[in-house]
């Protein structure tokens, strides 16, 4: 069925299933004369007779916005919850889809670094908004835990349950410590098969991990048991965060021109390693002295051997013939721009001619960058040193860690009709930015008036429910985008996840923190925030020192969800930690 009539259907039932109804007992007929009671008439509310708690709804509910239907029964408002979650996932796809046909248009940049995190993060944003804003202060108080609820739980939803189905599904042989490509013939081997990842989304998970800081220091009065510095420590966590928002759209919107010319001198250093690893098969004898020092003598006839022409110089000609003839193993870069950074390296007089002098200089240059990367040590009964391998070996581990150029900002010449993209993508996100604005409240409402019917605290209806509603298409997304089983993919399958946990640190929290100060709400939530520091700084780590994950990591992940709701559980409602 497709998602517009399901959406008529939800909608038509809504309307009349949320009506009102009342429930009678029956009691019989009072006695007109003396004679004795049978007891009928003074049975008053048999418990087994009373349906209230699931049908009754004699008490009164305010309509939100003053004419969408309300309830106070268990059903109705667990139905209610249903259509404004599925009301919400529905701008969540919208968000989604339009953010990925504006950035097929205008590539990363501003529009990846900038829009596409916002928008990612605006339902869970609204929900958060809402919930404080509603009627008086104490009201607020009593709803602000949906929001925290929403923000924990989808915290915890997407490093737990989406991350470790991430790693099952994506998961290929390892070998030499990597996930290969597209291979999978272990099955479900716990250590020889899993998921690799590039350095920057090793990156990702470190920046997640340091956007837990507001977090820390909004709960440090709670942790010294200080009551007059609550408030303060709230607007410096609120300043903090609003700081790590900015910062962190910045880096976003310059991390593609950075991994663009981290990736560029990463080739260049390979670039390096494949000629020294040449000159070395080519030498005539060994490229360093006894004493470890560049061999000069040897340097200059390898010279004279690249000189085709004999005229004293090379030119970039003959450069370009030299790197042409250089096997580098898979590595793929512009030959014309390796010519011109070796000529950049050694052309010191810039006459574009590289003299005999200028070699000499730039390959002592670049073996004495050789040895501090690699380590100058002597091989076993071979009487060379051996760190030009280790040097062209780790030069390779760099390139590949770095992964693949991005996609420029430039606008996309290959996409057909990019104004019509263009357009449907604006008006995707319109449609999205406004189911998210006007269901938000009514599903607060909800889960308020649902708290209420059944006793169950509303912290657990959001921290579960609603996470399904706000991430479940980027929780649909990245596991269908793990199934590719490729490093590229999963670099930013697992960098998507990182970067949206982020935004609910900065971004939510922002929100979270701007109406806790403006409205002057208790800030309460120790269980929650300790939930969401375990977790962060567990998978952070994780997932900041490796970039290889067995299939056994996946395991940690799936504890960590449990866990962490018994831990509030326990928290909050055993000992009654606030």
């Amino acid at each position: 069925m497709a998602p517009q009539r399901l959406l008529l259907l939800f909608i038509f039932l809504f309307y009349f299933s949320s009506f009102p109804s009342t429930a009678r007992f029956i009691t019989g007929p009072s006695s007109p004369t003396d004679l004795v009671s049978d007891g009928i008439s003074t049975v008053k509310n048999p418990p087994f007779l009373s349906l209230k708690p699931l049908f009754s709804a004699e008490e009164s509910c305010e309509q939100t916005y003053g004419f969408l239907p309300c309830t106070t029964t268990v059903l109705g408002n667990l139905f209610l919850i249903i259509v404004y979650g599925y009301l919400m996932f529905l701008a969540a796809t919208y968000l989604s889809n339009g953010s990925e046909l504006l950035l097929e248009i205008l590539g990363p940049g501003i529009v990846g670094g900038l829009f596409l995190p916002i928008l990612g993060a605006l339902p869970d944003a609204m929900l958060i908004l809402v919930s404080g804003l509603s009627g008086t202060a104490e009201t607020a108080q009593d709803q602000v835990s949906v929001g925290m609820g929403l923000l924990a739980g989808s915290t915890v939803m997407l490093l737990t349950v989406i991350w470790g189905s991430c790693v099952v599904v994506g998961r290929c042989d390892i070998r030499d410590s990597v996930a290969v490509d597209g291979t999978i013939t272990k099955g479900f081997h716990l250590t020889e098969t899993g998921v690799s990842t590039d350095i920057w989304t090793c990156y990702a998970a470190s920046i997640m991990a340091i956007s837990i800081i507001p977090f820390v220091i909004v709960q440090l009065p709670q942790v010294l048991n200080s009551t007059s510095g609550r408030h303060l420590a709230v607007l410096i966590a609120l300043i903090i965060s609003v700081s790590m928002l900015v910062s962190y759209c910045v880096y976003q919107v310059f991390q593609p021109w950075i991994q663009r010319r981290r990736l560029a001198f990463a080739k260049h250093k390979h670039v390096i390693s494949g000629i020294l690893r040449h000159l070395k098969k080519q030498a005539f004898g060994k490229l360093l002295t006894e004493d470890g020092e560049p061999n000069t003598e040897i340097i200059r006839k390898l010279f004279e051997t690249i000189d085709e022409n004999r005229d004293g110089h090379l030119s970039p000609s003959e450069l370009k013939a030299l790197i042409i003839g250089i096997r580098f193993e898979e590595i793929d870069f512009d030959k014309e721009d390796a010519v011109m950074k070796v000529m950049a390296d050694f052309d010191t007089s810039l006459d574009s001619y590289i003299q005999e002098e200028e070699f000499v200089k730039g390959i002592t240059k670049w073996i004495n960058e050789a040895k501090q990367t690699g380590g100058a040590y002597l091989e076993p009964n071979a009487g060379t040193f051996k760190f030009i391998d280790q040097f062209h070996q780790q030069t390779k581990r760099e390139h590949a860690l770095l992964g693949s150029e991005e996609q420029s900002d430039e606008v996309v010449e290959h996409v057909e009709n990019p104004r019509w993209i263009s357009f449907k993508a604006v008006l995707m996100l319109l449609v999205g930015t406004l189911i998210a604005a006007a269901f938000a409240d009514p599903l607060v409402d909800a889960v308020d008036n649902f708290s209420t019917a059944t006793s169950i605290p509303s912290f657990f209806i959001s921290f579960i429910a609603l996470p399904l509603a706000t991430n479940s298409s980027e929780a649909v997304s990245a596991i269908i985008f793990a199934t590719r089983k490729k490093q590229r993919t999963a670099s930013l399958t697992f960098s998507e996840l990182y970067g949206a946990v982020t935004m609910n640190n900065v971004l939510c929290l922002s929100v979270f923190l701007a109406l806790v100060y403006v409205r002057g709400l208790t800030w309460d939530f120790s269980s929650e925030v300790l939930v969401i520091l375990i977790v962060c700084i567990v998978m952070g780590a994780f997932a900041s020192f490796r970039t290889t994950f067995p299939l056994w990591t996946c395991s940690i992940a799936y504890i960590l969800y449990p866990f962490s709701l018994a831990l509030v559980y326990v928290l909050d409602y055993v000992f009654g930690w606030s």
